[in-house]
């Protein structure tokens, strides 16, 4: 079967890809930019399609000679004429597939209440509409709240329940929706694909739990380990004002942030699950709220973040972060990087990296590192008392005094996890490269915050960090610089000796 994905770049189109592959679909991406799909991993595995969804043209040439046509374009921006856009791209769309002999239309929208739902799910209804009317056998998802790392309305709600205890917030908050794992979101888009020619209508899709927004909230808190949350709705902040003050509180950009505080207002709770009579649930069942959040954080808890911002690789679940989803996904993450050319070979350069710690130090305001250790073993941490199992080598898994050996890949890279008591996860990187001919010394520092207290002390810590990490290269490079003069010292200082002894 032969399947083409619109808006592969985004969200669920970007995770949707994947598990068509994996199930032995041919796939076809279009795309207005397809420079855009070039960092996926799958990248090589898909026909691409340049086209917009406006262009009857080069809209009718993607979709030649497909199947099933999956429509996953929406205008997310604030302007005026979204709903015009959204029109237009569907008409043209749904022509298009009627032209080329599509057997199935596949729609992702919006839970709607009616009359009274806001514009942009107003918009995603007239689109569903279209696509039902288009003369193709079409089935429409209508979803609500999506939970999994990347999801707009998922660090829409992380961001405002990790950076604020304390919330006065909008009445919206008391609104009750059903939100939806994105791994049962996806087992529905996959499954689709198959159903009968007469399953031709909107299809109501959510999990196990209705919530408010405020119980969405405090579930996230008490999975990701944060104190309770107080939150106080107040009638003054209407959807223009509030998102505004998401804007303000979070990363997610205001174009972004305000059509899903719109949405909000309404109440989008599932009328119906007849999707069941064609994809039954799994045997499990679906995925709970609090289920799904643990496994948008799951790499977070594992102590697996710093792999996810240098990796490239297909992520272990659709609710894992990936690389190419948007700067402001994915939660916050605080980096330190600094590079220095060493006049050294990279061998020496390694042999310091590697004999970091313990007595050696850290090449860098002793005193302000033992006294960092002094405090962590004031707070029952482990201090710099465990020093290091051997002075030179090091392998994964060895304490290194408030470290732990995370990954090791010799001669290149060495990371260490912070163990010392921090309101948050904490990473060192060291490296080691050889560029057009020359050693290059790597340093990142890594944060990733828990909760207001843990931003709060990474801004604290800034400029001792300053002192601390800026002095790093210098030191080590003069080390290594220093160890490459000895051998060749060495060497000058022999053939003296044999001449005296002859």
């Amino acid at each position: 079967m032969r399947c083409l994905v619109t808006g592969a770049t985004g969200y669920i189109g970007s995770r949707l890809v994947p598990e068509l592959l994996e199930a032995d679909y041919a796939v076809r991406c279009m795309a207005r930019a397809p420079g855009r799909l070039r960092d996926h991993p799958w990248r090589n595995r898909v026909e691409i399609s340049e086209a917009d969804a406006t262009d009857p043209v080069r809209t009718e040439a993607a979709l030649e000679g497909i199947d099933v046509a999956y429509y996953l374009i929406h205008t997310m921006g604030s302007g005026r004429d979204f709903a015009a856009k959204d029109r237009a791209a569907a008409l043209t769309f749904a022509a298009a597939a009627r032209k080329a002999g599509v057997r199935r239309i596949v729609y992702l929208g919006g839970l709607a209440p009616g009359s009274d739902a806001s514009p942009h799910l107003r918009s995603r209804g007239e689109v569903a509409r279209i696509l039902l009317d288009s003369g193709v056998p079409t089935a429409v998802l209508r979803a609500a709240v999506v939970i999994g790392s990347g999801s707009a309305s998922f660090e829409m709600l992380r961001y405002l329940t990790e950076r604020l205890p304390v919330m006065t917030t909008p009445t919206w908050v008391r609104t009750r929706t059903q939100p939806i794992a994105i791994r049962d979101v996806l087992r529905y888009l996959l499954r689709t694909a198959e159903l009968p020619q007469e399953a031709h209508r909107e299809f109501d899709i959510g999990g196990p739990d209705i919530l408010t927004y405020a119980d969405m909230m405090r579930g996230y808190a008490a999975v990701a380990d944060l104190a309770r949350r107080w939150i106080i709705p107040v009638p003054v902040l209407t959807p223009r004002l509030s998102s505004y003050w998401v804007g303000l509180v979070t990363p997610v950009p205001a174009r972004v942030a305000r059509p899903l505080v719109e949405s909000l207002r309404n109440e989008t709770v599932c009328r119906e699950h007849d999707i069941a009579r064609y994809i039954p649930d799994p045997s499990e069942g679906l995925v709970g709220f609090e289920h799904a959040v643990d496994l948008a954080l799951r790499r977070i808890k594992n102590a697996d973040v710093a792999t996810r911002w240098t990796s490239a690789s297909i992520p272990g679940a659709p609710s894992d972060p990936l690389p190419t989803d948007p700067g402001w996904a994915g939660g916050v993450l605080y980096v330190d990087e600094r590079r220095r050319t060493v006049e050294a070979p990279p061998r020496e350069l390694w042999r310091v990296i590697e004999g970091i710690g313990g007595d050696n130090g850290w090449y860098s305001l002793p005193v302000a590192w033992r006294f960092r250790g002094f405090l962590d073993s004031l707070a029952g941490g482990v201090g710099l008392r465990r020093g290091r199992r051997d002075p030179r080598r090091l392998r994964v898994g060895d304490a290194l005094d408030f470290w732990r050996v995370e990954e090791i890949v010799p001669g290149r890279l060495l990371r260490l996890r912070a163990e010392m008591r921090l309101p948050g996860l904490a990473w060192l990187e060291l490296t080691c490269q050889e560029q057009n001919g020359r050693t290059v010394y790597g340093q990142r520092a890594i944060f990733h915050p828990h909760g207001l207290l843990g931003h709060l002390y990474w801004w604290a810590s800034t400029p001792i960090h300053g002192l601390i990490f800026g002095r790093m290269p210098g030191n080590i490079a003069k080390a290594a610089a220093g160890q490459a003069v000895v051998p060749l010292a060495l060497r000058m200082i022999r053939p003296k000796r044999s001449a005296t002894r002859s």
